[in-house]
């Protein structure tokens, strides 16, 4: 039997896995950086933290953009079809998008520092990024189940 590559129809299904994959790929990266963004010391180099920081926060927009890509355009756009994906995305799309707004507001702080940062402040904007991060990981994982 062909496959829907060999016959020339597009894979819809694997095109979709594969952009997936991608994203937890962004999202396994995201959370190292992390981890090692929160682990800096007050004692820390400045270097260390600016550069540090800025290649957490590329990648950080870069999941994003992974995510945006792999789970939500498709859903946006209206290519959808199958009802339960449909009612978990309106369900969990709002928690969704303010996860983003406070990822943007993080990056927009840190991508660029010019001027210098508490490990106090970094820390508690850590947090908030955290637990941002958290239900976003969680709704994330919800929506690649559905549509698996």
């Amino acid at each position: 039997m062909a496959t829907a590559t060999e016959t020339g129809i597009p894979d819809r299904r694997g095109s979709g896995r594969k952009m997936i994959q991608h994203l937890l790929s962004e999202r396994r990266d995201m959370l190292v950086l992390f981890c090692r963004v929160a682990g800096l010391g007050p004692f820390s180099d400045r270097k260390t933290h600016v550069d540090l920081l800025q290649a957490f926060c590329q990648i950080l927009v870069d999941y994003m953009a992974a995510a945006h890509f792999s789970l939500y355009q498709r859903i946006v756009e209206g290519n959808e079809r199958r009802q339960d994906v449909l009612v978990l995305a309106d369900e969990i799309y709002g928690r969704i998008e303010a996860s983003t707004e406070t990822a943007i507001w993080f990056n927009d702080k840190y991508d660029r520092m010019r001027a210098e940062v508490s490990a106090a402040d970094l820390h508690a904007d850590l947090s908030v990024l955290g637990e941002a991060l958290a239900t976003r990981i969680e709704l994330e994982d919800r929506l690649i189940a559905a549509m698996g």
